[in-house]
């Protein structure tokens, strides 16, 4: 990696005009608050504000597609910045400013490290210090007052200014960091240690190697300053990331659109820069299930089996599948539209060669007027290694359930959808929208649709599952399953007016989650998330143990996405 540079030396060594007093690296601060005396310093401790002390929102994976995510927090796609630009998405952290303050953002902090930062605040030989790579024009009193409401009161609150105090310019985040934590340890040299709380694995390795080629110079033969060298210590601190509210996240984003756009459209812009709306990726269309039944169903069928795995397995129990893209107008008509209310009964349960649990359904009462493109309305309870969705419709053996486990439990008719930033395009119709990019089709007739509601092309094929993937046989299991079973997709309401011709022609069924998690023959929409076309971007990052976010000095290493589709998806 390149060295560091420390006040515009990249070996570590001041220049000789440098100068470094109480007075000059107060400066580096946005409070006015005098600084210790020198000689009263024996420890530095540095805190990162995002996700190590505070439980910054990160853009929501359950709400937006991964390339929508990267452009979210690059700072190049909205004209006024992004995510981590506009103070206005920190302020609505919780229920937002005005009720979140007096109660100190309480549940918002890594209560951990607050409660080091009091022990800090009581060592009088320590100087505190906050150091953020948030901008100090938009950010600075916003943050002052986040700190001053849980009562933590730092030496040093340090954002990135938009030049330092003699008139540095930063390329990124961590060079600003390293040009101030370069001052401080040059400032204050009779600090025997320093100690920098970090949650980015990323940024824990360049300090450390920061420190190395710090003390490295300190030992060389013209050290840039005669101190001795200082113990550091970086300290990795468990991701905290939480998100905001799904609606009013998507408020706030829509806020940031709305500005961009108005300055795009009164030529407030460079050449070249487009407006953009929020457009709505539809994954499949079913009978969704609240997280209280999927419980109730786990428990019931699941957690007494004999010899279920403990791990590789993941729980789904989440959906009756209706089709798995936007249902047409004639297909919603059928099941009563959008938050139509359906009751079920379990009547069956089914283990797919020792990896995919089932549950088979029954309408009540049993002349409801439903749909679905399964062989017979089923419920995918879990997944093993190598198992996927759409491998349900290959059961053909069903084994009675006892009355215990013939649960009966509400649905309501819905869409998972993941919203995604694209160019706002001049006559583009509701259902084109469905389609990213150039991905787009015209929308058929009902009555075509009706004919050709099973036949793979007429649309992509929709993400979905853990990780889409590219198709390894495209439409093998459809042409298997017609040749044994001699029928098509199990359409039903009234059950028996909607068997589609036997045999696997063309309009014969897409089979059980046909598309979900996978390509279709055109590309389709189970293309991976990941990464977008950008040159900039934070990437996502979730709750521990779903990968990590990128800080904005790492818009140059990958492209804007970072994630992919997952299991995301937010029920509409």
């Amino acid at each position: 990696m390149p060295q560091p540079m420390i006040n515009g030396s990249a070996n570590g060594a001041a220049g000789p005009t440098s100068t470094h007093t109480v007075t000059m690296l107060k400066r580096w601060s946005c409070q006015d608050k005098d600084l210790p005396s020198v000689q009263q310093i024996k420890s530095i401790h540095v805190y990162d504000f995002d996700n190590t002390l505070f439980a910054s929102p990160l853009p929501n994976k359950q709400v937006w597609n991964g390339p929508t995510i990267g452009q979210l927090q690059s700072p190049d796609v909205f004209v006024n910045g992004g995510w981590w630009h506009d103070a206005s998405i920190l302020a609505a952290t919780g229920e937002g400013v005005e009720k979140e303050e007096p109660r100190a953002w309480n549940g918002w902090w890594n209560e951990q490290i607050a409660t080091l930062v009091e022990l800090s605040m009581e060592q009088k030989d320590a100087l505190t210090v906050l150091l953020t790579g948030r901008s100090e024009a938009p950010f600075a009193e916003l943050i002052k007052r986040i700190l001053k409401a849980k009562k933590l009161d730092f030496d040093m609150i340090c954002l990135k200014p938009a030049v330092g105090p003699q008139n540095q310019k930063f390329s990124n985040t961590m060079t600003f960091k390293q040009e101030l934590l370069g001052d401080l340890v040059y400032t204050y040299k009779d600090a025997d240690e320093i100690r920098v709380y970090e949650d980015r694995p990323k940024h824990t390795k360049a300090f450390r190697d920061f420190f190395t080629n710090f003390n490295k110079a300190l030992l060389s033969p013209d050290p840039p300053v005669a101190r001795k060298t200082i113990t550091a210590e970086v300290i990795q601190v468990a991701e905290n990331a939480t998100s905001l509210n799904p609606v009013t996240e998507v408020a706030e984003v829509q806020r940031l659109i709305n500005a961009h756009n108005a300055l795009v459209k009164s030529r407030q812009t460079p050449a070249g820069v487009k407006p953009y709306q929020i457009k709505r990726t539809v994954f499949f269309t079913g009978y969704l299930l609240e997280p209280p039944v999927t419980e109730q169903l786990t428990a019931a069928l699941l957690d007494s089996l004999p010899n279920r795995p403990d791990s590789d397995i993941r729980i789904l129990a989440n959906s009756i599948l209706i089709t798995p893209r936007p249902a047409p107008k004639s297909i919603l008509d059928r099941v009563g539209g959008i938050g139509k209310v359906q009751r079920w009964r379990v009547n069956g349960f089914a283990l797919f060669e020792n990896r995919l649990w089932a549950a088979r359904v029954s309408p009540v009462p049993a002349n409801s007027r439903i749909y679905t493109e399964n062989p017979t309305p089923t419920i995918v309870l879990a997944l093993g290694r190598g198992a996927k969705p759409v491998d349900a419709g290959r059961i053909q053996n069903w084994q009675p359930v006892s009355e215990d486990k013939a649960l009966e439990f509400d649905s309501t008719v819905g869409e998972k959808v993941l919203l995604r930033l694209e160019d706002e395009r001049r006559g583009e119709s509701e259902y084109e929208s469905y389609f990213p990019g150039n991905r787009k089709r015209a929308r058929p007739r009902d009555d075509e649709m009706e004919l050709d509601v099973n036949d793979k092309n007429a649309f992509p094929a929709l993400g979905g599952g853990a990780r889409p993937q590219p198709p390894s046989q495209p439409a093998a299991y459809n042409n298997s399953y017609n040749h044994a079973s001699g029928q098509s997709a199990y359409s039903v309401y009234n059950r028996d007016e909607n068997r589609r011709a036997p045999g696997n022609g063309p309009h014969q069924f897409r089979g059980n989650y046909q598309g979900r998690g996978r390509g279709g023959p055109h590309g389709g929409r189970g293309g991976r998330g990941g990464r977008g076309g950008y040159n900039a971007g934070r990437g996502g990052r979730a709750r521990p143990g779903q990968g990590h976010y990128k800080s904005l000095d790492d818009m140059n290493d990958k492209g804007p996405g970072g994630v992919g589709y997952e299991d995301g998806g937010y029920p509409y």
